[in-house]
């Protein structure tokens, strides 16, 4: 009797993928509403705030992308390198790291309506581990396919390991690859096939592929990033799916590992990836709603003599950028903190709040004597 298949790639009909449409119907509908509110919403803010919201999402999604495979990087240098190429700034110091990242994230978003070729991906590849960088191991191959070692991932006892995940094999892994950007760059235009189940279907194609020795997790997220583009017909991004991967990272890898050793029905990957995308799109949706209240706040204030301490915590209120407070504003501000970021006396600081209560700026939120604490007024 013959043993059934194990791995995903060793179904007969790989990768023949199918799904159940009735159980992706609603996710589909609620991404596509969020992504019409958030263009919506992106509309009414000015280009400077438009401009500053894209890269944040840029530099969030290349962050937290590095981060989910345990790779901590300089937030700094990484904003200097984006923010040079968007044209905000330059002359910052940058290293090498930052502008192969920038680079790679721009190729696949600015120019999404460019070919997805193997040549183009082992380029990529080069930018995630750039010759100038000491860190970079020796047994990696870098802009080259994997060697014919076994890709395993593999935890537990060396005599008793749990294989979590195996790749295909090296020999074959070309003709395996022109099948994928066969099908990535005709898809494109299958009208057939929902954009959004498209960019779930290329995450879970290429990373099952694992093409190299290291950096195809990093690799598979810029391919999705690069579909939703396309998805969009924008290169603008604003939001980071990467960012919502790493908040639900054990669920991440076990959907995928259940996904490998499950059939050629990929429902359950497809709907963890669409409600992943969801959180996605709603967290952009609060903070452009916060960049538009920022902007109705300071319409309605603009003629109030405020003083440049004040102006500062409010902006900082505004923000939610306060020391240990959530975004947003509901935390609200003490005196003692609004005392710390304006670097002003106790004194100083009892009558600036004071001003602001009077002016309609501040409300204060139940409480009172040293407890009392000041949100602003929207």
């Amino acid at each position: 009797m013959s043993e059934l298949p194990y791995w995903i790639w060793q179904q007969p009909d790989w990768p023949n993928f199918h799904w159940q449409g009735d159980r992706l119907a609603g996710l589909l509908r609620a991404c596509s509403q969020a992504q019409g509110q958030l263009l919506g919403m992106l509309g009414a803010v000015g280009a400077d705030a438009s401009a500053q919201t894209e890269l944040d999402a840029l530099l969030q999604n290349i962050i937290t992308s590095s981060a989910i495979e345990g790779e901590q990087l300089n937030v700094g240098s990484v904003r200097s390198s984006l923010a040079k190429r968007l044209g905000l700034e330059d002359g910052q110091k940058v290293s090498p790291r930052s502008e192969g990242l920038a680079e790679l994230m721009l190729d696949a978003t600015q120019h999404h309506q460019t070919k997805l070729t193997l040549e183009r991906v082992l380029h990529w590849h080069t930018l995630l581990f750039p010759a100038q960088e000491t860190f970079q191991s020796q047994h990696i191959q870098v802009g080259a396919l994997r060697g014919a070692e076994p890709m395993q991932v593999v935890s537990g006892r060396i005599d008793r390991p749990t294989v979590h995940f195996e790749a295909p094999p090296r020999e074959g892994l070309e003709a395996r690859l022109d099948a994928f950007f066969d099908w990535f760059n005709r898809s494109q235009a299958d009208a057939s096939l929902d954009p959004l189940l498209r960019a779930g279907l290329a995450h879970f194609w290429f990373v099952t592929l694992h093409p190299f020795d290291d950096g195809n997790g990093r690799l598979t997220r810029v391919i999705t990033d690069l579909t939703l583009a396309q998805a969009e017909n924008q290169a603008i991004r604003f939001y980071a799916m990467s960012a919502s991967i790493l908040a639900a990272r054990p669920d991440y890898y076990r959907i995928l590992e259940v996904s490998q050793k499950d059939g050629l029905d990929v429902t359950p990957w497809l709907e963890w990836f669409l409600q992943t995308l969801l959180d996605s799109l709603q967290l952009a949706i609060q903070r452009i709603d916060r960049v538009l209240a920022k902007a109705r706040f300071w319409q309605q204030h603009r003629a109030k003599a405020l003083s440049p301490e004040q102006v500062k915590v409010l902006n900082r209120l505004l923000d939610g950028s306060l020391p240990g407070d959530k975004p947003g504003s509901e935390g609200g501000i003490s005196a003692a903190q609004y005392q710390a970021v304006a670097k002003v006396s106790k004194a100083t600081a009892t009558r600036h709040l004071a001003d602001l209560l009077d002016k309609g700026c501040l409300q204060k939120l139940p409480g009172g004597g040293r407890s009392t604490r000041y949100q602003v007024s929207l």
